[in-house]
């Protein structure tokens, strides 16, 4: 049986995986799925000023501290693909296998904002204008759950000590079906040139977990 740990994305809480741990837990696992600091319904906008990547890892750690998790896959979603790897970096080896799911795979002292392309980083400046420290949602519609994001946490640089290198199992996955304004694309090139990674490719947008919950449970779910 195994532990999955399952972080959202930038502007989205647990509900971003609703559609696919169902089928994680049916097949026999346990699931967490988080919302982190700053994301949460009752969250004040102290709070989300002050939250910065530090924070979001810590938020990690202490759910695993707290459920006291060894072993676990821990599955981060765009953003989070910074957070996982902060987490895992200082989780004292108890992260057995680590999934981007088309996510940043950060290196020492990058940040989301140098890691990601011109379009996000116009999102993140023009969605944090109206208060300085809180992206709005990008785009009109979309889910109404979906929450401003704390800026900080897009620039603050990560700091790795290489401990995340020796996680046993790493893998990322690339959406491919928003080839127009992925931040990805070179990354992937990268990591599958890379026999560290496992790279896999799906061809959805970017939300593959509402899209294709199955084809991202299956990908979890593969030995």
């Amino acid at each position: 049986m195994t532990t999955f740990v399952l972080v959202p994305g930038a502007w989205k809480g647990a509900w971003a995986f609703e559609a696919v741990v169902p089928l994680l837990e049916r097949a026999g696992h346990t699931v967490h799925a988080l919302t982190l600091t700053g994301l949460r319904p009752g969250d004040d906008d102290a709070t989300a000023a002050a939250a910065n990547l530090d924070t979001h890892a810590g938020d990690v750690l202490r759910h695993l501290d707290h459920h006291h998790i060894t072993g676990a896959t821990l599955v981060g979603h765009s953003y989070a693909g910074m957070v996982i790897a902060a987490a895992a970096d200082r989780a004292g080896g108890r992260i057995a296998r680590l999934v981007h799911l088309d996510a940043y795979v950060p290196r020492d002292g990058e940040s989301c904002w140098s890691s990601t392309n011109d379009h996000f980083r116009d999102v993140f400046a023009t969605g944090a204008a109206d208060t300085g420290f809180a992206v709005r949602p990008p785009g009109a519609g979309g889910d109404p759950r979906r929450r401003p994001h704390p800026l900080a946490s897009f620039l603050q640089a990560i700091r790795l000590t290489g401990a995340v290198d020796e996680v046993p199992r790493r893998e990322f996955v690339y959406c491919s079906g928003w080839a127009d304004r992925t931040p990805f694309a070179e990354l992937r090139a990268r990591l599958g040139a890379d026999p560290r990674w496992r790279v896999h490719d799906l061809p959805t947008r970017h939300d593959a977990m509402h899209e294709a919950p199955e084809a991202v449970a299956a990908l979890l779910l593969a030995c």
